[in-house]
């Protein structure tokens, strides 16, 4: 009897200790919903009928089950953005790679666990440009809650999600693109929280949009969990008045970085704990911008601001009455093209040693040079109002397309590859020259292809990526799926080996999911290849992956059955 108390007791400790996994199961509803925005009343798809979408909250080692219904008059996939989905490849959701689309008046359930990751990501639609309105936060916490974070236990955590609206259907939007081979005009405005801010001014009226308000108390701390679920536009982002101190990044923390700006590109999250430490009588701005990066400047974008109010609510605060006559107090944003202040941030990440932590492996198996970056090619068929040539995306060279009548990860299951993909995406790219200043005579053309490449399973792969500057030059963020990997070092201008080597941080690079690689620069990213599968790496611009900006991994099966692709499930849609 005393053996079984005792044992008893030490169960429970395990279990108030440690916590326990659970199932976490949501109905995702996608479908037409009628809002108002920009003054005016619009129709656009989205799930449960908000926008941004239904938060997934879940503790680490959760079971997520989503039952997606599609009541939506077009395909749709979600993807759940920086989840590894070790055993549960099938339900990495990008269109054509990991599934057909879930199509109209049809449903599929994604099941998937949030295991060995702890901080935000997100999820979105991985169809078309549907992402711009079918999009939510993840917030994964420690496996015994608050308890398990390693920083100062925030007083409050809220979420907050940049994003870009269209007057258009976004639907039709990218369709038009599609068809003649220009690309999408730039976002009508920025939002936060779906919100544009009272920055923004109705036609014909004074009356302003919608405007999101954060109460805060004073002297508490804030964990702003910050992600941009933008199509097509990395951001800065800022509150006036107050300062941030970085703790995380894609889900993996970081060392404690204290600043007043954030950059985040789309696809990128960013966890930053904030005092509520300003005078409670005043508010004050939080501010949304656009970090343009392209050069030369003729890539268009929205020159606008998407702005929500921080706003103190501490009862009896002196001039508590009066707070709402008093003036808000704004940030001072950086310039729009700005390279310097995204490239401090963005390369000043480092991260927090704890045990149990990855290391970064030191001996290669796989080493890649991948130029990126956008050229010209040929208009294909199906592009019926197009006139050759028109802007191409490419990674060496290779100008990816998405196969139509079977996903490559049923391909690569089946092993019925042909008139799929290929497997000889290649290691170099196909030409030499200066890619940060290209010699006016180098071939800007580029042909499209579906190449992958194929890894052997736990292989250590080191991949530097390249921007060119053919067309233009701007930061490329380059999306890894079913993966993370460490940033061992990133620059401006050319990368040459001897010279980048001897800066590489092999002790604690930021670990990461989603890399704006550097305007006119580079980046050096090393993964192991421990997830058997097909995983894309894109650029997370919306505009970039239909014409191309994209690769595959092809990861081959372990030695056993937990090590090998599992079959797919018998609901999985077809085309």
């Amino acid at each position: 009897m005393a053996r079984f108390c005792w044992l008893l007791l030490l169960a429970l400790a395990v279990v108030s200790c440690c916590g326990h996994a659970a199932t976490v199961e949501h109905t995702f509803d996608v479908g037409n919903v009628s809002i108002s925005q920009l003054c005016r009343r619009a129709v656009i798809i989205a799930v449960n009928g908000r926008l941004p979408g239904p938060m997934i909250h879940v503790h680490e080692g959760d079971t997520v089950v989503v039952h997606v219904v599609n009541n939506s008059p077009y395909n749709i996939t979600v993807h759940w953005h920086g989840l590894f989905q070790r055993g549960t490849q099938w339900a990495d959701g990008p269109e054509m790679v990991t599934q057909c689309p879930i199509r109209p008046g049809t449903r599929y359930t994604y099941q998937y666990n949030a295991t060995g990751q702890e901080g935000t990501l997100w999820w979105h639609a991985h169809s078309s440009m549907l992402r711009a309105t079918v999009h939510g936060a993840i917030v994964i916490k420690p496996r015994n809650g608050d308890k398990g974070y390693p920083f100062p236990k925030p007083d409050k955590e809220e979420i907050i999600l940049l994003g870009e609206w269209w007057n258009r259907n976004v639907f039709d939007l990218e369709r038009e693109a599609f068809l003649t081979g220009i690309l999408p005009d730039p976002a009508d405005a920025y939002t936060i929280n779906g919100k544009p801010g009272n920055k923004h001014k109705c036609q014909g009226s004074n009356r302003r949009p919608g405007t999101l308000k954060l109460k805060v108390q004073s002297n508490s701390t804030y964990l702003l969990r910050i992600i941009n679920a933008g199509v097509n536009t990395p951001m800065y982002f800022k509150v006036a008045g107050h300062k941030f101190t970085v703790v995380g990044a894609d889900a993996s923390y970081t060392t404690p970085y204290e600043t007043d700006v954030v950059a985040v590109a789309p696809g990128q999250t960013v966890d930053a704990l904030m005092a509520a430490d300003a005078a409670p009588s005043r508010r004050y701005y939080m501010v949304a911008s656009p970090y343009n990066s392209a050069r030369p400047g003729n890539q268009p974008f929205r020159k606008a601001t998407a702005t929500a109010i921080v706003e103190y609510n501490d009862a009896g605060a002196p001039g508590s009455a009066r707070r709402r006559r008093r003036p808000v107090l704004a940030p001072r944003m950086p310039r729009f093209g700005d390279t310097a202040v995204a490239h401090r941030f963005l390369t000043g990440l480092t991260a927090l040693l704890r045990p149990g932590q990855a290391t970064v492996p030191l001996a290669v198996d796989t080493s890649m040079f991948v130029t990126v970056g956008l050229g010209f090619a040929d208009c294909r068929p199906e592009q019926t109002r197009c006139q050759s040539p028109v802007f191409a995306g490419s990674m060496n060279n290779a100008s990816f397309v998405l196969p139509t009548g079977t996903s490559l990860l049923e391909a690569h299951f089946r092993n019925a590859t042909a008139g799929v993909y290929t497997r000889d995406f290649p290691d170099r790219p196909p030409l030499e020259f200066n890619y940060a200043k290209p010699p006016s005579n180098v071939d800007v053309t580029t042909n499209k292809s579906t190449k992958v490449r194929t890894v052997r399973y736990n292989a250590t792969v080191e991949v530097v990526l390249q921007n060119t500057a053919l067309v233009a030059r701007e930061s490329h963020p380059m999306h890894l799926h079913g993966h993370n990997f460490f940033v061992l070092a990133q620059g401006i201008g050319n990368f040459h080996r001897d010279a980048a080597v001897r800066r590489y941080n092999l002790l604690n690079p930021q670990e990461r999911n989603t890399l704006a690689v550097p305007s006119g620069g580079w980046a050096v990213i090393r993964f192991i290849a421990n997830n058997p599968g097909m995983w894309i790496m894109h650029c997370h611009f919306d505009a970039h992956l239909p014409i191309g900006l994209a690769m595959a991994f092809e990861v081959q099966d372990g030695p056993t059955p937990d090590t090998a692709l599992p079959p797919p499930p018998a609901d999985l849609p077809q085309c």
